[in-house]
């Protein structure tokens, strides 16, 4: 049972990861999102970057199912989510961080269309648009994202944004 704000808070988040609607998180969302974020940029699966993103993809699966799958059955229910976030991640968001950061990096390097190591922010909408941001939360996220207002995302801003996101309450 969830009872407190932040266990509320990570439950609500829970959706996020489970891109089918199914009601758990398993390694095929995390594939779904791989080939959502490679259909809007354009980038064969079978491309190095492509690849480097089902790799990222199978790591952050591997990582989160250490942190929050307790039975083993390679699912991990709303409970178990906010337990995993509860138990293991409420006071340590870098460990998060690290677990998503490989598919952060592939996703951004597929969202990087001059190559700079920074996507646009209008490519970073893109991106979280492809991954089931509506719009209006894309766009607000994008754009705080862009700390420097240059116009441009990095690694050094969307890992540590995306661990406070599922970590830290707001």
């Amino acid at each position: 049972m969830v009872s407190s704000e932040y266990e509320r808070r990570i439950a609500g988040r829970f959706a996020t990861f489970d891109q089918d609607g199914n009601g758990y998180i398993d390694r095929e969302d995390f594939g779904a999102a791989a080939k959502a974020l490679l259909a809007e940029f354009g980038t064969p699966a079978r491309s190095d970057r492509g690849q480097a993103l089902y790799a990222g993809a199978e790591a952050f699966w591997q990582g989160m199912a250490g942190i929050a799958d307790r039975d083993g059955d390679q699912r991990i229910t709303r409970d178990e989510f906010v337990h995993g976030a509860v138990k293991r991640l409420r006071d340590n968001p870098d460990r998060f961080a690290e677990i998503a950061r490989p598919f952060l990096h592939a996703a951004l390097d597929i969202a990087d269309a001059d190559g700079d190591g920074r996507a646009t922010v209008e490519d970073t909408v893109r991106g979280l648009r492809a991954l089931g941001a509506t719009e209006e939360t894309a766009r607000a996220a994008a754009a705080a994202l862009d700390a420097d207002a240059d116009g441009k995302v990095g690694e050094a801003e969307i890992v540590p944004a995306f661990a406070r996101y599922f970590t830290v309450p707001e």
